[in-house]
Order: C-alpha cells, then structure tokens, then sequence
C-alpha cells in the first residue's frame, strides 16, 4: 500500500491510495471465499462454484467491492498516518478502473483539521485576579473542620427542633393509594436541611421521641415523578430520637486531632498558607479561562459542520455516562423534561461550537509557534492519569489503545499552548465600580 497527497485546499485533501495487483488479487479471493456461499449456479453445489464460474454468471466484477473496502479497512488509517493529515469526516472515493494483473489505485478526498493564521492572539489583555486570604476564611476552614469532627447525641429532656437530626419511620400516600419510594423505616433526616418536600421537615419539629405524626404536604409542580406532580399526599410518621450535633471547640485539642500541630496557633498558620496556596492555583486557573475567552473573542472564525456535528454527540455521550454513574439514562432525562433528542442537541450547540472554534484556534497556535512537547511530558501526563485509576503507564495504554500517546500529546500541546498565552499576556487591574 502506498499513500499519496494529491492537492490540499479549502480544508479538503485529495489523494490516492495505491494497492499492488498481488494485494488486490490476495483480497479478492478472500472476497471470493467469504461470499461464494450465497450463489447458487446450476451444475455445483451451493457454495461450491469456483470464482471464475461466479464472475462469469454476476459479472467481473461482483466482488469488487468487498475486496476494496476490506483493503481501505485494513489500511486507510496507516494511509492517513502516512500522509500525516487529521482527518475530520469521512472519506469518499471514486470508482477505480481495475485491470489485470495492475496496481489499483484509489482517489479519495476527506475535509481535513482546518490551518489557518490565527490575528489577535498575542498581548492579549485579562484582569488580573489575586486572592488574599485572610482571617475570615481561615475561621471558615476551621468552623468546616469542626463540623466535620462533630458527633451525635441522643436528646432525650426537649422536643425537636430545626437542626436536630430524627430517626423516624415514614409510610406516604396519595389519595390513599402508596407510591414508590414513600416508605422507609428508621431514616434519619436532618430538620431544616430542605432535604424532603417543602413543609415535611418543619412538621416534625415541636415533636417527642416516640411520638406519632400524620405529615400533610403537596409535591411541586416541578416534581421529577410526574405521576406526583402537584398531588397532596399523606405521610404517616413515627419519631423514634431525636439527635444533636455536638461540636467540638475550636481549640489545642481540636488542632491535636486533625493535624500534625500541637497548638491551635500553629494549625492556624499552616492553614492560612495552604488556603493562600489553593487560592493562587484558582487564580491561575481563572485567568487562563479568560485568556481563553479572550482568544475566542478576538477570532471569529467559520468552522466545518462536521466537527460541530460530532462534538455534539460526544457531548450527548458523555451526558449519558455521568447520567448513568447516577443510575439514570439519557432517555430517561429525556422523558423527564419532555425534550427530544433533537431539542438537546440545538441546546448543546452553541456550547459544542464555542469548544471546537476555540480547539481550532488552539491547534493553530500550537503550529504556528511551533510549540513541541517532550516525550516526558505526555509520560508525566500518562502517570498522572494512571495514578487516578490505579494504573501504571503500561496499563493506561492498553486500556486507552494504539491512539494513546497522540491523544496525551495533544493534551500536553493544548496545555503548553493555553501557558504560552498567558505568559504572553497583558494582566490588567481589575475595574472597579466608581
């Protein structure tokens, strides 16, 4: 097989793929073999009939076609890697003219990752954000921790209250009749949590352990089960405790448990710098958001269709796998919202075109400033990625397959693009509002 670019313009490759008469030949029979079973010609057996006899009845070229499309199979892709273009569509091809016992060559064109001289994208002007932490939310980090080392006590002398937690029993109907997911026994629901329907916690407060209470409420309008929507429904209760937080002090003892420090001075210390640290890395992070968006703002570019196309359905893909984690579906997203998959893919558009338009500006940049990654970077990535699941590199790659390493050298480029931009920009003060 060998691969040859014929002309590149407008975003579409043309070329040709040439296959020797022995490949061709070699396809061919394996053609012959794998279909010669659906002939039946008179005087053989079915499936028995030699090729020539087939060709000679169907014609000679009836196997063409599987033959050609097994060798593209096998071998567009190396023709692609060859030529070293980034395909974005689906390729089409002309009818070859086939002769014996010679080379047969194959004319295709295919739209091509669009190259182009990106304006504007040097000095670009973001506000610069700088966090300072100070004592109010290093408090906050401490009331957090606390909160955290909090324990539960039985309340026993008072009657519930908001912020009490109940164990209870609850059995719920609606006009009498029982629903899914309206009965369980011994649930502990936080008071004033927002947890349940609007009105069900604030009817268990005032209310003693062991205490029997018929709780009245009407699911929104918005419910998720229509089948509820806007129903009244009844749930008969039974408090069995009633709990408190107890909080521990902000103090030494608190500082001991949690940390490495013996005294609360120092655990203080230590988290003000580490919250002044993860603020700095959020800060980073916004400003190369908006240097994004700046690049994206400074460049209107046109498209293909095509890329937008499919990164539509990545989107809907990927929604499908975070709805699934949460035992849900698209389709049943879908039934929930009344939506149909066509109206979800108009709304995910404008975000799908805004994602390729700015991956298209990137890749460019990335050409255009020559910006190359060394193989211990996208190693370093590959290790990072590992270490999330577990693996090491050698494992990342089989499970991610032969694309492996382009895909995690493209993430190094894009990342090694979006640093050189920032470090390329104007940081501007912030405006404040007179």
């Amino acid at each position: 097989m060998k691969a040859t670019q014929v002309s590149k313009e407008n975003g579409v490759v043309k070329f040709n793929i040439e296959f020797s008469a022995e490949e061709f030949k070699d396809a061919l029979n394996k053609a012959y073999l794998a279909n010669r079973g659906k002939f039946q010609i008179d005087g053989f057996r079915k499936g028995k009939a030699p090729r020539k006899v087939i060709e000679s009845h169907y014609g000679h070229d009836v196997f063409w076609d599987e033959a050609l499309n097994d060798l593209l199979e096998k071998n567009y892709y190396e023709a692609v890697k060859d030529m070293d273009i980034e395909v974005i569509s689906q390729p089409s091809f002309e009818s070859p003219e086939v002769k014996d016992n010679e080379p047969v060559v194959l004319s295709g064109s295919v739209q091509v990752f669009p190259e182009f001289e990106v304006e504007n994208y040097k000095g670009l002007e973001i506000e610069k954000v700088e966090t300072v932490v100070g004592d109010k939310e290093v408090q906050e980090e401490l009331e957090r921790v606390q909160k955290s080392q909090a324990r539960m006590e039985i309340v026993e002398d008072r009657k519930s209250e908001n912020g009490d937690t109940v164990v209870i029993d609850f059995d719920g109907s609606v006009d009498g009749e029982a629903f899914s997911g309206g009965k369980a026994e011994n649930y502990e629901l936080k008071l004033g949590s927002g947890q349940f329907i609007p009105g069900f916690e604030e009817q268990l407060e005032g209310k003693e352990a062991g205490e029997e209470v018929d709780v009245e409420v009407v699911f929104p309008e918005d419910y998720h089960a229509e089948e509820l929507a806007g129903k009244q429904a009844l749930f008969k209760c039974k408090v069995h405790e009633i709990k408190k937080e107890i909080l521990p002090e902000i103090d030494d003892e608190l500082a001991s448990d949690v940390s490495d420090f013996e005294t609360l001075a120092e655990y203080r210390e230590d988290l003000k710098k580490k919250l002044q640290e993860k603020a700095a890395e959020t800060d980073l992070s916004v400003m190369k958001d908006r240097v994004l968006e700046q690049l994206y703002k400074m460049n209107e570019i046109e498209v293909p269709t095509v890329m937008i196309q499919n990164e539509i359905e990545n989107m809907l893909y990927d929604m499908n796998q975070s709805l699934s984690a949460q035992g849900l579906g698209l389709k049943q997203y879908l039934e929930w919202t009344g939506k149909t998959v066509d109206e979800l893919r108009e709304e995910t558009k404008p975000d799908a075109e805004k994602r390729i338009r700015t991956r298209v500006l990137l890749k460019n940049v990335i050409r255009m400033e020559n910006l190359e990654v060394a193989e211990e970077e996208i190693r370093e990535l590959m290790e990072d990625f590992g270490k999330q699941y577990g693996m090491d590199v050698d494992q990342v790659k089989e499970m991610a397959g032969s694309e492996t390493e382009n895909y995690f050298r493209e993430d190094a480029q894009t990342k090694k693009a979006i640093d050189w931009l920032f470090d390329n920009a104007k940081q501007v003060e912030a405006k404040t509002e007179e």
